[in-house]
């Protein structure tokens, strides 16, 4: 790691961190935290996938659903109007809405091939933006004369990365320029989670493998086709089973870094708290 001691970390002139770990434990609130109330840069991995690697086959989409609307259409295609997402660090809708759900295209699903095609088109997005980290921190200091900065990596991170093999290319990069930190559920947590999905249930990157044997199983337990199966009931039964899947993903990638859980992340509410949470959890490592 590169802070060997809290108190290293404490005293460090720079202190630069990643944090990772299951979409709504509290990345992007502490991210913004930071970034409001103690002058950290806040590098999102999520924003920079939808703006700078995916902004062109979001904008795309939107062209494509616009040309189906006569009026839209004599629009674009006489250059009268301009088509494109509005991609903020707290609002990652079109990222999302692009990579889209499989199944029924009556109720907004894809081709299962497309489907894939958009999760290649994702995973490949997620590395880049993540061997973009180490330049960001140098732009950050260079540019704006921020020392301290912060990574706020996508909930797949887990997927796109091989956390048990030592020479593996983002994890390295990673671990040699920040602190890994994973932010930990409980159990209820989890179930919490599970059921905000259930209320509103978004597209995920998922590993192309988990993915295909969970599309396989679930038509055949349910008894549905490609063009019958609903996009939204399929997603939900996945979600549960994809966060038991990367739990051991996660506790292996902490094992470049720290932990900490996401009941200290809620009492973590200025940037003096966050640093001795830090400190101690190197200290306990």
């Amino acid at each position: 790691m590169i802070y060997r001691s809290g108190t290293d970390f404490l005293n460090a002139p720079r202190k630069r961190v990643l944090l990772f770990g299951m979409s709504g434990l509290g990345k992007t609130h502490l991210s913004n935290m930071l970034r409001d109330r103690g002058r950290w840069f806040h590098y999102s991995v999520d924003y920079r996938i939808g703006t700078r690697y995916m902004g062109e086959y979001i904008a795309d989409n939107f062209k494509r659903e616009a040309m189906k609307v006569p009026l839209l259409r004599e629009l674009l295609l006489s250059d009268s109007v301009y088509i494109a997402s509005n991609i903020t660090f707290d609002n990652l809708a079109p990222l999302s809405t692009y990579l889209g759900k499989p199944g029924n295209p009556a109720k907004g699903g894809l081709p299962f091939a497309d489907y894939m095609q958009r999760q290649a088109q994702h995973r490949e997005a997620e590395v880049a933006a993540m061997l973009d980290t180490a330049r960001f921190m140098q732009r950050a200091e260079d540019i704006y004369a921020y020392q301290n900065f912060v990574c706020d990596t996508s909930g797949s991170i887990c997927e796109v990365v091989e956390p048990t093999d030592p020479a593996d290319p983002v994890m390295k990069q990673l671990s040699e320029t920040l602190l890994l930190v994973w932010i930990k559920g409980s159990e209820s947590h989890t179930a919490d989670l599970i059921q905000r999905f259930d209320r509103a249930p978004k597209p995920m990157y998922y590993q192309p493998a988990f993915l295909h044997a969970a599309w396989e199983e679930y038509r055949a337990t349910h008894s549905v086709t490609e063009e019958t199966c609903d996009p939204d009931a399929f997603v939900r039964w996945t979600y549960a089973r994809a966060l038991a899947h990367r739990q051991p993903r996660y506790a292996a990638m902490a094992e470049w870094g720290v932990t900490i859980t996401a009941d200290e992340v809620s009492a973590a509410n200025t940037p003096e708290t966050f640093d001795a949470l830090i400190a101690r959890a190197i200290d306990r490592r």
